[in-house]
């Protein structure tokens, strides 16, 4: 599994020359198995907590990013550019995961780790996010590592309490700042967004002078595409 996870230290995220002229024999057997493989993903068998495991309410996934700044994505190069790292259905399967992950605060450039339950991508038009939105805290660099795992902890250990409300958790790392975000289902839900952000502050023990942005997943389509849209002159 470590190999799984040594690629997210890799700045490059470069894939590797399949056509290499000393590929022999066996190199193209495995080529084969693993094309077999790949082609029957769809019937991929379902995550389970081991014997003796804790089970967590829901099963979750891990997916990682990266892109190159100031340049707008569509939501299709988006989806091409997010990795599933691997998904988990109890506290000792996620710790697994965890511990061989790099650390946000040891990313560089403008990369994100997403955490959503099974089933949900992490885009605004996937269909249990199209009618949400997020809650946003800018952090000031060196403290992305220490939020990031309170947050997605709290999210797993279901102290939200607001049902199958959320979603799951982003947690963005950029040059000047770090962002972390949690998204839930229905935007119009003022009393749940109301908790989901009392929670927040709880279990990321904020100050009570930190700013804190609810911003819908409409808006944000809204803001990509017009960003897209817009010609710099000179």
């Amino acid at each position: 599994m470590n190999n799984k996870f040594d690629a997210l230290k890799d700045d490059d995220s470069g894939d590797h020359d399949q056509n290499e002229e000393n590929s022999t024999q066996k190199d193209g057997e495995k080529e084969k198995t693993d094309r077999d493989k790949s082609q029957s993903s769809g019937k991929r068998k379902a995550v389970v907590p081991g014997p003796a495991e804790h089970p967590l309410q829901y099963n979750y996934t891990f997916w990682y990013s990266r892109r190159t700044p100031g340049r707008p994505t569509s939501s299709q190069s988006y989806e091409q550019n997010i990795r599933q790292i691997g998904t988990f259905a109890s506290v000792e399967q996620f710790w697994k995961f965890y511990s061989h992950m790099v650390r946000p605060g040891d990313l560089t450039g403008h990369s994100d780790f997403h955490l959503f339950k099974e089933g949900i991508k992490p885009m605004w038009e996937d269909d249990a996010n199209k009618n949400g939105g997020k809650w946003i805290i800018r952090l000031r660099k060196g403290l992305a590592s220490r939020c990031w795992e309170n947050l997605i902890l709290a999210m797993l250990g279901e102290q939200f309490m607001v049902g199958e409300e959320i979603c799951g958790a982003v947690v963005s790392v950029r040059f000047q700042e770090d962002i972390i975000s949690i998204w839930n289902k229905t935007a119009s839900d003022q009393a749940t967004t109301a908790r989901i952000r009392d929670t927040l502050r709880r279990v990321l023990n904020l100050p009570p002078n930190t700013i804190m942005e609810y911003k819908t997943h409409t808006d944000s389509i809204k803001d990509n595409s017009s960003f897209r849209n817009t010609k710099i002159t000179l």
